[in-house]
């Protein structure tokens, strides 16, 4: 059995390392949310306020969509030194930010549904509990935005590359590249979740406050059904934008992303080596793996053509394999 010393070929897989300060502030937006669901629910209960008791149960959605992102941060940093997790553990998050989008969703068709039929079978509104919960849960939210907000601190991803040049030699190099690229500090996708879900339910409110105004001193009643509707309608279009941007992530779904010209263009810069074969995937929010393979009439050492991708800060990890073009098929 072979006994080589691999302490300089082994590399940590840990591509992402979080958001701790998002994770803390959506914990405490669940604590917010919750404690005033709480309230709403049993202020309805004593005081008998159907308007109270449904702001109470829409928030106990808004609780769980908010802990799903909260519960994507505890696992993904959990197990982020897991080495059965091959390219780290971001995608929890993302697996945890397309869940609380189709939640949103469900949400968006239950508010079309009922003001649907509010329209067909009106009923009678209690517009002074209404618009007094409305305001409680506009306060609450934009709090809750407030905190979100200021949770898009910028998270520290240590990249690891890995070269392999089969056919020519090895290549690996482990430098920690603290990638100061534009694409260091993607954008939190989990945390942008949880965020859409509070500005649902602050948009919502609002639209509530005006057709419940105008119910009270001008009679409209038929307006607070259509702004339903019209809130249904925008969160519909927000869920469907989240669900689309964490699909496509989970799918690695990456082959348009401008990066990929990139790889392309600084490989092939001499003539000679052409990509054969190409897959580029995210690892992190500002992160990407590549496995690359070259063909070239004159191959070089994989480090070579490792080199030439330097300038790509986002890629963390990439293998390169190169091969000699078959004698007689190459121009």
């Amino acid at each position: 059995m072979a006994t080589h010393d691999l302490s300089g070929s082994r590399h940590e897989h840990v591509f992402d390392e979080g958001n701790l300060a998002g994770e803390r502030r959506t914990w405490a937006v669940v604590a917010l949310t919750a404690v005033t669901m709480v309230a709403e629910i049993a202020a309805g209960m004593i005081t008998g306020s159907m308007a109270l008791l449904a702001d109470g149960w829409h928030m106990a959605t808004h609780v769980v969509a908010l802990s799903i992102a909260g519960a994507a941060y505890l696992l993904a940093r959990r197990w982020s030194a897991d080495s059965r997790f091959a390219f780290g553990t971001w995608k929890i998050e993302v697996l945890g930010a397309f869940s609380s989008a189709l939640l949103l969703g469900v949400v968006a068709l239950a508010m079309i549904f009922e003001s649907v039929h509010r329209l067909v079978t009106p009923a009678p509104i209690q517009f002074g509990w209404a618009l007094a919960v409305a305001g409680i849960g506009l306060a609450v939210n934009l709090a809750s935005a407030l905190i979100l907000q200021a949770g898009h601190g910028h998270s520290h991803a240590h990249g690891h590359e890995a070269h392999h040049g089969h056919g020519h030699g090895h290549d690996h190099d482990h430098d920690h590249d603290h990638d100061r690229g534009p694409g260091h500090h993607g954008h939190d996708i989990n945390l942008r979740s949880a965020y859409l879900h509070v500005l649902a339910d602050a948009f919502t409110s609002v639209l509530a406050i005006a057709a419940l105004a105008a119910g009270l001193w001008a009679g409209w009643t038929w307006l607070d059904p259509v702004m339903g509707l019209v809130g249904g309608a925008v969160i519909g279009w927000w869920a469907k934008g989240l669900i689309g941007e964490s699909a496509r992530v989970l799918l690695d779904r990456e082959m348009d992303a401008p990066v990929v010209e990139r790889i392309r263009g600084a490989i092939e810069s001499d003539g000679d080596a052409e990509i054969a074969d190409l897959h580029v995937w995210r690892v992190g929010r500002g992160s990407r793996a590549a496995v690359i393979t070259i063909v070239a009439d004159r191959p070089l050492e994989p480090a070579t053509y490792r080199a030439r991708l330097a300038a790509i800060p986002s890629l963390v990890h990439v293998s390169v394999e190169v091969n000699r073009c078959p004698h007689g098929e190459c121009p």
